[in-house]
């Protein structure tokens, strides 16, 4: 990514399907080479905000650009973009040369250059020898291979990506993650994802736009947003968290929640309400946690074993209030998880938690 002006800026993006506001008001500006994830659960207007850059639908309002391009009355096929889908969209009837090669053919490329660019991208795809199979022939990541050099083939300006791992089983879903995020750095190509998948995103962005009820609640690199959420939707969404919800105490330093008196990371203002979010790889359980600033202690009434590390639900002895914490597995969890039934003790430095909207 470079400081050159913004290689896609959507500004004040607005909407409707009837009464339903699709999306609202939106801005969001990609830099060049960058890939940015649109985040959200179904309904959030990710994929109407990508079928709008695409050109498959209108704004009511607002202004797309692409480079220096006002592209927002533009057709889909002058705008200069390649466009993946969940579905692949391969034509059935004509093999992966002539899928892959179709652009170029709408474009009046000659043979030659057809042949020659159909080539080198079935290199990049890893498929070279498959040209002359058709789509039903291939495993699903190996059509969608084809879909994405399909796509690329014709030097988009910006490549756009609906859900495009979604019909994938989670081996295969992760291991094309990689592929295509190697694959865009190295070509420096300007990426739209929509997913709803957190871990996708997390995996391939440069930025997250976090989004609910049409709009952008936050947008950050993956860390940034996951270390520092705004909002409640957005420590819940992105990842699990722990919210605690009360009023700031007497002295600005400790909220009074329904868990008991907690910390606040810096003061706030008396009689203030406000809600607290600890990640749960972030509380400390058992003897670790003597001296930290939070002292709880609770009963394990739930665990969940996840390869790497342990989910525990874990009901507070003075209140029921229930926290969620993981355990990583540096030993064998096997050994040395805890039971349903465990007492102990848990809490967190006041620095972990994390101060949210509503």
């Amino acid at each position: 990514m470079t400081d050159a002006p913004s290689a896609l800026t959507l500004s004040a993006i607005r909407k409707k399907f009837g009464a339903l506001m699709a999306v609202d008001n939106l801005d969001l500006a990609v830099a060049p080479g960058a890939l940015v994830s649109l985040l959200g659960p179904s309904g959030c207007g990710k994929t109407t905000t990508l079928r709008m850059v695409a050109g498959f639908e209108q704004p009511d309002s607002g202004r797309i650009e692409i480079g220096a391009e006002d592209v927002t009355r533009l057709a889909p096929n002058r705008r200069g973009l390649g466009m993946v889908f969940q579905s692949y969209s391969l034509f059935p009837h004509r093999t992966v040369a002539e899928n892959i090669a179709f652009g170029l053919r709408m474009a009046g490329a000659s043979r030659q250059t057809q042949t020659e660019e159909v080539r080198r991208m079935l290199d990049m795809v890893h498929l070279s020898g498959r040209e002359d199979v058709f789509p039903a022939q291939l495993s699903g990541g190996q059509q969608q291979r084809v879909a994405l050099a399909r796509a690329l083939v014709v030097n988009p300006r910006v490549l756009l990506l609906d859900e495009p791992l979604g019909a994938l089983d989670k081996a295969l879903r992760e291991s094309m993650q990689f592929e295509i995020r190697e694959m865009q750095q190295r070509l420096e190509i300007t990426t739209l994802l929509v997913t709803h998948d957190q871990e996708e995103a997390m995996s391939m962005s440069d930025q997250i736009a976090v989004m609910n009820g049409g709009r952008i609640l936050q947008l950050g690199a993956p860390n940034e947003i996951y270390d520092r959420p705004q909002t409640a939707f957005v420590a819940t969404f992105l990842g699990t968290s722990n919210l605690f919800e009360g009023k700031v105490g007497a002295d600005g330093k400790m909220l009074e929640s329904v868990a008991g008196s907690l910390p606040l990371p810096a003061p706030a203002m008396p009689g203030s309400a406000l809600t607290l979010s600890i990640r749960p790889e972030r509380v400390v359980l058992g003897g670790a946690a003597a001296g930290l600033p939070v002292q709880l202690a609770g009963r394990v009434i739930a665990s969940s074993f996840r390869g790497s590390y342990a989910a525990y639900r874990i009901a507070l002895d003075a209140t029921g209030v229930e926290i969620t914490a993981y355990r990583q597995a540096d030993a064998a969890l096997g050994a040395e998880g805890l039971a349903i039934g465990d007492r102990l003790s848990l809490g967190w430095p006041a620095e972990d938690s994390i101060i949210v909207t509503a």
